[in-house]
C-alpha cells in the first residue's frame, strides 16, 4: 500500500474527534426525521448503478470551466480529504463536514465542480492512491456545517502535494485498470466473467451462512433469498469488483490494496480468496454450532 508522509501538517485525527464523520447520529428536525434520512431519502437503494442513473438526485452540472476533466486528461490538482475509510468508484459515501477548513473547502467545491479526492488515512500518513468523491446531495446547517450525499468516481494516484494548508491539495493522475500483458501466465488470463460469477457465489454463501449464524432469517431485506439472488444487477465484472472490494468494511488496509490494483481480474481473485477464506471460517463455525448447540435455560422452580 502506498503511504505518503504529509510535512508541516499536524496528525490526522480519527475516532474521537475525526475530521469528517458519517452523518448516521445527525439531530432530527422538529417533524422528528433527521437530516440524514431526509438526504438518505433521495438516494437509491441501490449503490451500484452508473453514473447519470440517480434518478431522484439533482446532479449538478460539471462547470465548462471546471480544473477537474475526464480521466483521459493529464496530471489535475484536486483538494483531498483524508478518511480512516476506502471510498469505491460506485459506492454512496454519507459525511458530515464540521471543521473550518473543510468548511471552507466546501465553500469552494460549492462553486464548482462538487468533487474532492477521498483518500484513507493512518498514523499521519495518507495513501497515495484514493478515490473522487462526487456531492450528489448536500444540506447546508445555520452553523455553517454540511452534511453531504456523495458518489464514488474514478481513482486517483497523488503525484504532488501542492498545499498543506489550511487543507490539503494534490496534483493527481487518473488511474484505469488495464488488461494483462501480452505472454502473463495463464491465470491473469481468467475469463473476468467467469472470476465474477465465482466471486458473486462465494458472496452468496458467505451471507447465507452469517445470517443462519446471526439466526436471521432468509429475507429480502437481510441479504438472502430474492435479494441474493443477484449481486452483481448486471455490473460488469470491473464496476463488481469494487462493489465487492468496498463490502470488505472493518479491513481498510485489504481495502486500499484491492482499490490500488489496476487489473480487474487480480482485484477478483483476491477478492475471491478472501470470500473463500471467510467461507471456510464460517462454515467451521457454523459446524460447531451445530454439534454443539446453546442448551436452553431451565425454567426457574417455583417456590
Amino acid at each position: 500500500m502506498e503511504l505518503l508522509h504529509i510535512p508541516h501538517s499536524p496528525p490526522l485525527r480519527r475516532c474521537s474527534t475525526p475530521i469528517l464523520t458519517p452523518a448516521f447520529s445527525s439531530s432530527p428536525s422538529s417533524s422528528g426525521e433527521s437530516r440524514w434520512t431526509r438526504l438518505k431519502r433521495a438516494v437509491p437503494t441501490s449503490q451500484r448503478r452508473q453514473e447519470g442513473q440517480l434518478k431522484g438526485l439533482p446532479l449538478r452540472p460539471r462547470c465548462a470551466s471546471s480544473s477537474y476533466p475526464t480521466p483521459a486528461s493529464d496530471v489535475v490538482e484536486l483538494p483531498l480529504f483524508p478518511l480512516p475509510l476506502v471510498l469505491f468508484p460506485g459506492a454512496i459515501l454519507p459525511l458530515q463536514i464540521f471543521e473550518f477548513r473543510y468548511r471552507i473547502m466546501m465553500h469552494t467545491l460549492l462553486e464548482t465542480d462538487l468533487r474532492f479526492g477521498v483518500v484513507f488515512s493512518d498514523a499521519g500518513s495518507v495513501a497515495g492512491v484514493g478515490c473522487v468523491g462526487e456531492v450528489v446531495k448536500h444540506e447546508r446547517l445555520v452553523d455553517d456545517r454540511f452534511f453531504l450525499i456523495c458518489k464514488g468516481q474514478e481513482r486517483f494516484r497523488i503525484t504532488r502535494l501542492t498545499q498543506t494548508k489550511p487543507y490539503l491539495v494534490a496534483e493527481v493522475a487518473w488511474l484505469e485498470d488495464r488488461p494483462p500483458p501480452p505472454g502473463a501466465p495463464e491465470e491473469e488470463g481468467e475469463d473476468l466473467e467467469v472470476l465474477a460469477t465465482e466471486v458473486e457465489r462465494y458472496m452468496k454463501d458467505v451471507i447465507r451462512i452469517s445470517n443462519r449464524l446471526n439466526g436471521k432469517a432468509a429475507d429480502k431485506d437481510e441479504g438472502g433469498g430474492a435479494a441474493a439472488a443477484d449481486l452483481r444487477r448486471g455490473l460488469f465484472p470491473t464496476p463488481f469488483s469494487f462493489f465487492v472490494g468496498s463490502t470488505f468494511e472493518g479491513a481498510p488496509r485489504e481495502q486500499q490494496a484491492l482499490l490500488e490494483l489496476q487489473d480487474t481480474g487480480a482485484r477478483l481473485r483476491r477478492e475471491r480468496e478472501t470470500l473463500r477464506n471467510t467461507l471456510n471460517y464460517l462454515t467451521a463455525a457454523s459446524a460447531v454450532k451445530d454439534a454443539f448447540p446453546s442448551s436452553p435455560s431451565s425454567p426457574s422452580s417455583s417456590s
